[in-house]
């Protein structure tokens, strides 16, 4: 079963590392991993997409929640919550192709951000299933190049902070950017 959790950590060196550490240690494959900066510069915010079951899945939050750089684990189990990956896609198109790709660019909601003499780049956003959807139809025009961001995600409006752990309510962490290592988990 496919579990999105996010993880927001503190910005330093080697936070990265140490998660992707953590996932290799413990045998857990981890089929995207985005990290990107917040509203707050001090604070990076992990969109973790991993497969597994329920123990899995439970397993991978307590284990990031222990991490010292680890401020706040949430998983979207139960969730509404919104997700979304980005594509460039570099399609063979010449000019008697050029319609059809656009037509099928068009019905994705795409956008064609570059053009030359035989091929065309698109740019296509949404969730993995329909970037997945879009790939298969533009493979028989030959797809020369892929560039995805990987998958990320957040709570919708009503439900940030909402639900019992493992509902896409936070494990929160008390942190103090001063003095990182003063951490400390709430009672489960």
């Amino acid at each position: 079963m496919r579990h999105v959790i996010s993880a927001l950590v503190t910005n330093e060196p080697g936070v990265l590392a140490n998660v992707a550490g953590m996932f290799a240690a413990r045998g857990f494959n981890i089929d995207s991993l985005v990290v990107g900066r917040t509203e707050d510069p001090e604070l990076s915010r992990m969109t973790i997409v991993v497969s597994g079951d329920a123990n899995t899945l439970d397993q991978v939050r307590k284990q990031l929640a222990k991490l010292v750089p680890v401020v706040n684990v949430c998983d979207f189990k139960s969730t509404a919550y919104i997700e979304r990956d980005l594509a460039l896609v570099a399609v063979s198109a010449g000019p008697e192709k050029r319609g059809e790709v656009i037509e099928i660019v068009n019905l994705f909601r795409g956008k064609v951000v570059d053009v030359s003499e035989q091929s065309m780049i698109v740019e296509i956003a949404g969730t993995e299933t329909k970037i997945e959807a879009f790939i298969e139809l533009v493979k028989p025009y030959g797809i020369t190049s892929l560039a995805r961001t990987g998958v990320i995600a957040m709570a919708r409006g009503m439900q940030m902070g909402k639900g019992d752990e493992g509902d896409g309510a936070p494990v929160k962490r008390k942190r103090s950017l001063d003095a990182p290592a003063a951490v400390a988990l709430p009672p489960s």
